[in-house]
């Protein structure tokens, strides 16, 4: 019942969430100077006629006020229409699907290397405390964290793929396959590049954060306790230091889903990688207002779920957050 309760809190959350963002992103949008009558017929706007663009306004309800303009598309979202893409003339659906998955396998390497070339930094720097290694390691992430996600995407890009040609330039799959013809390994090797990008920029507050939480735990009573004991070592750090460490290193990981979904848009445009970062840049710039907020919600749903992951694993892992969180 605990857990019922828990996902039943969740549910009412995410979609309190998800009506707030669409509300906010709509009258944004709607307040915007951007025309979707000249963004959907472009540059022959100027050769229609005003009573066929007041025909135009009338089918698709932009002479409605703002709030039956939101009604009438929050119902139609309700039964899976997001509309038609202004950029691509196709279903908002179909795009979204479309790049989903090459966003996801350059999010799932991204996110996988960063927690784990970030947690084992951290462990190595709070262990060798005022060390030589532990300084470069610091200094490291520091200028990590000043370094634009851009200019190291071009960096890497001119290492591996034009000096070194061991890793392609761009592209989310070979050219000249059909997609029935591309691979997961195409795939997978064509998102290192700018997977490795997104990792190298997410590892330093992996890196810090874990430093710090062990180093908290390290001065904690009953380490002290267990190191009279006769604990030390390896043994020490596996059965008192690490559990106590990890929680909040994971909720941080989990809850970087947001910050990573906001750079993949800058490593798509780098690599020219067609995934849902590049979809939104270009609904933005051709005024594709359906597709904007389709992509506005999916990336509303991915920091949801960071967070919601961040909760139950911690949840699971520590009963004390277990019997506060899902009372």
């Amino acid at each position: 019942m605990q857990l019922v309760r828990f996902l039943l809190k969740k549910t009412i959350r995410f979609l309190l969430l998800l009506v707030a963002v669409s509300m906010i992103t709509f009258v944004l949008i709607s307040l915007s100077p951007i025309d979707p009558i000249r963004a959907y017929i472009g540059a022959d706007l100027l050769v229609i006629s005003p009573e066929q663009k007041a025909n135009i306004e009338a089918y698709w309800g932009l002479n409605e006020p703002m709030f039956l303009q939101y009604v009438h598309w929050l119902s139609s979202l309700l039964t899976g229409d997001f509309g038609v893409s202004l950029t691509y003339r196709t279903e908002v659906t179909d795009v979204i699907a479309d790049r989903f998955f090459a966003s996801i396998i350059l999010m799932a390497l991204a996110w996988v290397m960063q927690g784990m070339i970030g947690i084992v930094l951290g462990i190595i720097a709070a262990l060798k405390k005022d060390s030589w290694i532990d300084k470069w390691i610091k200094g490291y992430c520091y200028v990590l964290l000043a370094t634009p996600s851009f200019w190291l995407g071009l960096v890497l890009l001119m290492l591996f793929a034009v000096w070194l040609d061991i890793l392609p330039v761009g592209l989310s799959a070979p050219i000249g396959l059909t997609r029935e013809e591309v691979s997961i390994g195409d795939r997978i090797y064509h998102a290192i590049l700018p997977a490795l990008t997104l990792s190298i920029i997410g590892v330093s507050s992996i890196c810090l954060h874990t430093r710090e939480k062990l180093l908290e735990v390290m001065n904690q009573p009953y380490i002290r306790q267990a190191r009279a004991n006769g604990l030390s070592g390896w043994t020490l750090f596996r059965q008192q230091a690490f559990p106590n460490m990890i929680i909040p290193v994971m909720t941080l990981h989990f809850a970087s889903f947001g910050e990573l979904f906001g750079g993949v848009i800058l490593a798509e445009q780098v690599f020219s990688y067609p995934g849902m970062g590049q979809a939104i840049v270009d609904a933005g710039l051709n005024g594709d207002i359906p597709l904007l907020l389709g992509i506005v919600l999916i990336s509303a749903c991915f920091v949801f779920i960071g967070n919601f992951l961040a909760d139950f694993f911690s949840s699971l892992i520590d009963p004390r957050l277990r019997n506060e969180g899902w009372m």
